[in-house]
C-alpha cells in the first residue's frame, strides 16, 4: 500500500537539473515505479527527495539510484522538507501535520511542533539555522485552506510568531540568504489568485512582487541573493495541483517584472515545493511528471 502520491498509468517521474552557466537541462534520475518530489541540494552534491512517505538521497551526477534515509519514528513524510545550514540535519513535514527533525546521515527523528490543533507545513530555515518558517492551517470549517498563514518558530518548537495575519491563504515561505526578507506566495493582494510577495521576518513591509495573469508559487532565491526561480501555473489555477502544464520562471531579485521562462513542463505539486538551488548557486533541481 502506497504511503504517498503515486504515478498515474504511463506516467514518468523525472528528476532534472538546470545549469545556470549554459541554461541546459539534464536528467539525473527517471522512474516509472515511484513518484519522487521536491529536491533539496546538499553540500556534498546529493539531492534529498521524498517518495512513498519516506526521505531519499541520490547523487546529483546521476551515478546511483535514490537510497532511503533511515528516519526512525518519522511518520509518512510529505514534500515539505528543508536542509539546515549545518549540513547534517533535515527538517521535514509529515502527514501527522507536524514538523520533524531528522539526521541526514540517518537515525532517530524528533518532533519539533506542539499539539496545538494546527497543521504545520515547513518551507524555510533561517540562514543562522535558529528558526523555521512554516505554513499554519486550522483544519476546521468548509474552507479551512483560507486560514493558511506564515509563521516562524525556534528549531526547538518554542516562540511561535505570526508573519502574515491576512485571512487570505499564503504559502511557500523562505528567507533570503541575508536573512533580511521572507518570500512567499499569497492571495492577499488578489483573492483567488496567488502572486509572489515579500516581507520582513516580523511581517512588516509586505510588498507584492509579481503582477500577471498567471498563478505564481514557491519562490526560491539563489544562494548569492541575485536571482529567484518560481513555479508559474496557468491562469485560473486554484491551489498548487499536480499534473498541469506549468512554467519555471527566473527573475533578478531586483526586477520581478521581466521573468524568463526557463522550461515548460508537466508538473506542479512536487516540482519545486522547497529550496533546490545548489549551494554555490550554479544550478537548481526540479521534478517533472510527463504522461505518455
Amino acid at each position: 500500500m502506497s504511503r504517498g502520491r503515486e504515478l498515474q498509468p504511463g506516467q514518468t517521474c523525472r528528476i532534472r537539473v538546470w545549469e545556470r552557466a549554459s541554461g541546459s537541462i539534464r536528467t539525473v534520475f527517471e522512474s516509472r515505479d515511484l513518484l519522487y518530489e521536491a529536491p533539496n541540494w546538499t553540500g556534498d552534491d546529493r539531492l534529498l527527495v521524498n517518495g512513498d512517505g519516506r526521505l531519499w538521497l541520490l547523487p546529483v551526477d546521476g551515478s546511483a539510484a535514490p537510497e532511503e534515509i533511515r528516519a526512525d519514528g518519522l511518520p509518512d513524510a510529505n514534500n515539505d522538507h528543508v536542509l539546515a545550514p549545518d549540513g547534517e540535519t533535515v527538517f521535514a513535514s509529515a502527514n501527522d501535520w507536524h514538523i520533524w527533525r531528522v539526521p541526514l546521515a540517518g537515525g532517530a527523528a524528533r518532533r519539533v511542533t506542539a499539539d496545538d490543533g494546527a497543521m504545520h507545513f515547513l518551507h524555510g530555515v533561517s540562514p543562522d539555522g535558529r528558526r523555521l518558517a512554516y505554513v499554519r492551517l486550522q483544519p476546521e470549517g468548509e474552507n479551512w485552506w483560507a486560514s493558511a498563514t506564515i509563521h516562524t518558530i525556534d528549531v526547538d518548537g518554542r516562540d511561535d510568531r505570526a508573519v502574515t495575519t491576512h485571512p487570505g491563504p499564503a504559502d511557500g515561505c523562505e528567507w533570503t540568504p541575508d536573512g533580511e526578507w521572507m518570500l512567499f506566495n499569497t492571495e492577499q493582494f488578489s483573492p483567488g489568485h496567488a502572486q509572489i510577495a515579500r516581507s520582513r521576518p516580523d511581517g512588516s513591509e509586505i510588498t507584492q512582487l509579481t503582477f500577471d495573469e498567471r498563478v505564481n508559487w514557491f519562490p526560491h532565491v539563489s544562494p548569492d541573493g541575485r536571482l529567484a526561480v518560481y513555479l508559474s501555473y496557468p491562469p485560473g489555477t486554484t491551489g498548487h495541483p499536480a499534473d498541469l502544464l506549468v512554467e519555471l520562471r527566473l527573475v533578478s531579485i531586483d526586477d520581478w517584472s521581466t521573468p524568463t521562462t526557463l522550461v515548460t513542463l508537466e508538473g506542479g505539486q512536487g516540482t519545486i515545493n522547497v529550496p533546490s538551488w545548489a549551494p554555490d548557486g550554479s544550478a537548481f533541481a526540479f521534478v517533472e511528471y510527463p504522461l505518455g
